[in-house]
């Protein structure tokens, strides 16, 4: 791209935040990139200096002067201790936790962004992976989300990423998920079949209200039908047919039942007794004005949060890209899902 350059603000950009236009427009581009050039008058809109937070009407135009395009980063080796379910010569297989990004952003220019990967803890301790994503993602053939937990298949050669990438595209590895949502689905089991794009006020988040996004199609399976104190939950098994951004998260939100702790999708941030009144039966515990305690009489907190998405992949089940054999793995819930759903079952 040359610059200057002109945009015009299409009607459907109307409420978007002159930054957020702008880090979508511009090839590699983060939004703290876009909000410094900004500050120092590099963009104009309709001839004149704009901020950062100006909301976009439509029909605008807008004149970059310059923009200059970092370096791309390059994943770099970190000692960082990894989970390894399975190994060979062609592939491994990760139990990744949560709070781990799986690798740093293309558009990410602080180098602090591209520590502590997932990336960067196999490159430490396999050397040499896969090329096929590129200097950022070597053997990365798919993603969990950062607050997402559970298996992760990594390829350690090309022609196996490639084969194993064929499978993903065509639908033929097998992944389970274990989530906890807010509220009980009306039945056990479920589709749901919804188109999947970016949010276009808010680009971290998806959305199922746009029309023209990409195909999506998620099915679940009701567990466990919780009935607690701070309301009512289910425990589900998802499975998942195509493998969008934020696809479980967004499909079980678009349904009226969030994931436990996905506040970025309308869960909230920390549970709260529900008062006796609102019609919820607490099963063991009972709720009385200031106090909530046991059966036991032992008091109970009255408020139970979690740092995460309550959202684990527990099982995958593959081809394996050299031998034709087919491969099976679980990962049992980590320690911080075990505790959270005891404390929400007393």
């Amino acid at each position: 791209m040359r610059f200057p350059v002109t945009l015009l603000v299409a009607p459907d950009a109307a409420g978007q935040r002159l930054d957020q236009f702008l880090t979508t427009q511009l090839e590699n581009a983060s939004r703290a990139q876009v909000q410094q050039m900004l500050q120092e008058g590099k963009a104009l809109v309709n001839g004149g200096a704009a901020k950062s937070a100006l909301r976009l009407k439509g029909g605008e135009q807008i004149t970059v002067l310059s923009y200059s395009q970092p370096e791309p980063l390059r994943a770099i080796a970190e000692d960082i201790p990894l989970d390894v379910i399975y190994e060979d010569s062609d592939l491994a297989v990760i139990n990744k936790p949560a709070g781990m990004m799986v690798h740093a952003g293309a558009g990410a220019t602080d180098a602090e962004r591209n520590r502590g990967t997932l990336v960067n803890a196999l490159l430490h301790r396999f050397g040499g992976l896969s090329r096929v994503g590129g200097e950022l993602r070597p053997g990365i053939v798919h993603r969990l989300d950062k607050e997402t937990s559970g298996l992760i298949i990594v390829a350690k050669n090309d022609a196996a990423h490639r084969r194993l990438a064929r499978q993903f595209s065509s639908r033929q590895v097998q992944k389970r998920y274990v989530a906890l949502v807010h509220g009980w689905p009306k039945k056990d089991m479920g589709t749901i079949n919804a188109e999947i794009s970016r949010d276009v006020l808010r680009r971290t988040r998806m959305t199922t209200r746009r029309a023209g996004g990409r195909a999506a199609v998620t099915h679940y399976e009701v567990r466990e039908r919780i009935t607690a104190s701070f309301g009512r939950f289910a425990l589900l098994d998802v499975g998942i047919e195509t493998g969008r951004t934020h696809q479980i998260r967004v499909h079980m939100a678009s349904i009226g039942h969030p994931v436990v702790g996905d506040a970025l999708y309308g869960a909230p941030r920390e549970l709260r007794v529900v008062p006796a009144e609102a019609g919820v039966s607490p099963g063991k515990t009972s709720v009385s004005g200031r106090s909530r305690r046991r059966t036991d009489g032992v008091p109970l907190a009255r408020t139970l949060s979690l740092g995460r998405n309550f959202l684990h992949a527990a099982a995958i089940n593959f081809v394996h890209p050299q031998t034709g054999q087919r491969l099976a793995f679980t990962a049992p819930l980590p320690d911080e899902l075990s505790r959270f759903l005891h404390e929400l079952r007393l």
